[in-house]
């Protein structure tokens, strides 16, 4: 464990970015330089105190990250001008139960080719390696620092999605799904007139590779409500991704998201804004997940699931089979306020075309979905929360991916995985455009 004062830290980084800006990250040597101006320092600083609130411990991560314990109550959630007055729920919601039990666990490792599971117990996070933990009545958050900043586009842009621009033509029941922007997914959805009240499901867990550093590759959740072509879409979002440039590495991480108004003005990942309340005090949104699956090796998947709780409105998280992670009060949203109406899972990537063709950038495993266990990337157990607060394996589910020969999906439906799917791909091929 190693005690790092942020003031220091800060003067040394701002000394530093004065002449240059350097990103190293795992599995990707990409540096850049530049001249940055002290008002823009400054400015950026006063942003990061804002949002790294004072440690009671801190803890040093192997891969370099820094995570502070931060008092629950002084979390960054609180300065959210709606949860001034806002209390942290202190009784735990009923988690939502399958109508028929499927045994699921916070990381599963496969080591047989059938599709049988051997539950591993895993410090999942590499944070957790040194056996240090927060303390109790703390939140681990992961510390922000300038060259973080720095890496995005704006201070505006950081921690947040660029908002999506709308295609020629696109399926009018497959929202968030759109080619504007460079983004290219490959997911199943379902909804459009249902009432949903949560969804669920276990993600396999792998570390694409990303060509430049303002590109990433995700697999997540989506429980969305709202206008789909308007300013008024409501989403909540959960999965790993790997993004070079809100990380420095490319690690998959473990993150969240949401918005109140089509990525426009509210929201944001993890905590890098107020907004999620985190009770959890060993789960570190956006810290790295450890170990990740291999082609023809070991596999392994992580179960998130998200859901309102019936009593008090909030959009609780759960990851694995019973660990609170935290919750969106109910505050945040117009739509979601009440229910979903679509939830989406799978993948997406950006293609920023760097050098005037399709990336390289790989979503899932960088296999297709067609290759199966082992090789693609999958979801399985997908599962929606409904009016009783009770799970039910997702019914009626559509699929899309906008260049099949880039990156595609593959659903399926079995007894021990019910609702699931293969997914993803290499990104630029000789079929890829």
């Amino acid at each position: 464990m190693v005690r790092i004062k942020k003031k220091d830290q800060s003067f040394l980084l701002l000394v530093l970015c004065l002449f240059f800006v350097m990103c190293e990250s795992h599995n990707l040597n990409y540096t850049k330089y530049k001249q940055v101006s002290n008002m823009r320092l400054e400015r950026i600083q006063r942003h990061l105190d804002r949002i790294n609130k004072p440690p009671l411990f801190t803890i040093q991560s192997p891969d370099g990250d820094i995570i502070d314990c931060v008092h629950k109550r002084k979390q960054p959630a609180f300065d959210h001008p709606l949860l001034k007055n806002h209390k942290i729920q202190k009784i735990p919601p009923e988690i939502p139960k399958l109508k028929t039990s499927v045994k699921t666990d916070v990381m599963i490792s496969r080591d047989v080719v059938s599709n049988n599971s051997k539950s591993a117990v895993v410090d999942w996070q590499l944070w957790h390696q040194n056996g240090t933990r927060c303390p109790a009545g703390t939140v681990p958050i992961r510390r922000s620092e300038v060259h973080d900043v720095l890496r995005a586009k704006s201070l505006y842009d950081f921690g947040k999605k660029k908002r999506h621009g709308l295609p020629i033509a696109r399926r009018v029941d497959a929202p968030d799904v759109v080619s504007g922007n460079g983004h290219e997914h490959a997911i199943a959805y379902t909804g459009g007139s249902e009432e949903i009240y949560g969804a669920k499901a276990t993600i396999n867990v792998w570390e694409p590779s990303i060509e430049v550093v303002n590109e990433f590759s995700l697999s997540q959740i989506w429980v969305l409500s709202g206008s789909f072509d308007g300013s008024d879409l409501n989403s909540i979002e959960a999965g790993w991704q790997v993004s070079p440039e809100l990380y420095g590495d490319s690690r998959p991480r473990l993150f969240t998201y949401w918005t109140s108004d089509s990525y426009q003005a509210t929201g944001c990942y993890n905590l890098l804004c107020s907004g999620f309340v985190q009770t959890n005090s060993r789960i570190a949104i956006g810290a790295a997940i450890s170990p990740v699956s291999s082609v023809e090796g070991s596999q392994y998947d992580v179960t998130i699931l998200i859901w309102k709780d019936p009593k008090l409105g909030n959009w609780w998280m759960v990851f694995g089979d019973n660990t609170l992670v935290g919750y969106w009060p109910a505050e945040l949203f117009t739509h979601l306020a009440e229910r979903a109406t679509m939830v989406e899972w799978g993948g997406e990537i950006v293609n920023s075309r760097a050098n005037g063709e399709h990336t390289s950038t790989q979503m899932g495993s960088g296999h297709f979905g067609d290759d199966g266990f082992r090789k693609a990337s999958y979801f399985r157990n997908l599962e929606i929360v409904d009016s009783d607060n009770s799970l039910s394996s997702a019914q009626d589910i559509s699929i899309l991916a906008e260049n099949t020969n880039c990156y595609n999906i593959k659903n399926a439906y079995s007894s021990e995985w019910g609702s699931h799917f293969y997914y993803g791909g290499p990104g630029r091929n000789p079929q890829c455009n």
